[in-house]
């Protein structure tokens, strides 16, 4: 089976761009476990690890099709957080940002009429839907509470009332 080296090119991008998302959320995670926020950084070493899983489904991908795996270098994370909405708006900022490299890998796989990679697409589609979500719920849940009663949104984790990831 054979990939266009447009969306080939793409993908191969694309696993550095999850692998960059899970060095952030590692990062993330660094940041809430050193102001001693355990749940907020197991929250986020479990998105870093998604991440990763993530970029393994596109190597894996382009390697079932034949195609060339090019893992492209990784930008360090940033590590200056303001507080902790601003990590949350950071996380759904990126959120926003995969989904549209997402999406525009889709558009390019119609336009090309690459079935195949259609149907592997629509797995992140749907996914990217969830992510959003989740991470607009707590930035929302974040704004609310306020920097002050941070403990009140760990209480919340630790309950399991926190969207999936």
């Amino acid at each position: 089976m054979r990939i266009s080296e447009k969306l080939a090119n793409l993908m191969n991008a694309q696993i550095g761009n999850e692998m960059g998302a899970a060095l952030q959320y590692t990062q993330l995670a660094a940041y809430f476990e050193y102001r001693s926020l355990p749940k907020f950084a197991e929250f986020f070493f479990a998105q870093a690890a998604e991440e990763q899983e993530h970029a393994m489904k596109f190597l894996h991908y382009l390697l079932d099709i034949g195609a060339e795996v090019k893992i492209p270098a990784i930008g360090a994370p940033a590590y200056k957080v303001a507080d902790t909405a601003a990590g949350f708006q950071m996380s759904l900022d990126w959120e926003n940002e995969v989904t549209d490299q997402i999406h525009h890998m889709m558009g390019i796989a119609m336009d090309e009429r690459d079935f195949a990679a259609q149907t592997f697409l629509q797995w992140f589609v749907t996914e990217q839907v969830e992510e959003v979500s989740t991470m607009e719920t707590l930035l929302d849940v974040v704004k609310r509470v306020g920097e002050k009663n941070l403990f009140m949104i760990e209480s919340y984790l630790e309950r399991g009332e926190a969207p999936a990831a």
